[in-house]
């Protein structure tokens, strides 16, 4: 008699538990949150030659102004080495780990979510500064 006056005081409350239909993410998701990241050089460059291909459209393993995003573009000319119009893979892997190396603000081969969103708010400010014309080569 004495378990089952247990029992029956335990049941409303597991029943109660888990009756929330919101998740974590959810939870997250409507507070804006997102998780502190870390991206250290030799992972950023791991990204290099994925992203060169994706944005390869025509998959002559070259890139030309067009199959840049546009925020890239204005960098294109200093970094065509060869002048021929377009950016190979090395061309186009200087350009990454050049912008890698300016968002890492404190120099040690890391870049944390707190140092992208400064470089790319500085990115901003002086696109706006500029009518647009700054890039993320400069």
């Amino acid at each position: 008699m004495r378990g089952l006056i247990v029992l029956a005081g335990i049941v409303p409350l597991v029943a109660g538990c888990g009756t929330g239909t919101t998740s974590a993410d959810e939870n997250a998701a409507a507070a804006n949150y997102r998780p502190p990241t870390v991206t250290s050089r030799l992972d950023f460059g791991g990204s290099i030659e994925r992203r060169f291909h994706r944005l390869d459209k025509d998959g002559d393993d070259r890139l030309v102004r067009d199959e840049l995003p546009p925020r890239l573009r204005g960098a294109f000319d200093r970094y065509d080495a060869d002048g021929n119009g377009s950016l190979n893979s090395d061309e186009w892997g200087k350009l990454m780990l050049d912008r890698f190396d300016r968002m890492d603000a404190n120099r040690d081969g890391t870049v944390t979510s707190e140092e992208r969103d400064a470089a790319r708010a500085a990115a901003r400010a002086a696109r706006a500064a500029t009518g647009g014309a700054a890039s993320a080569g400069s």
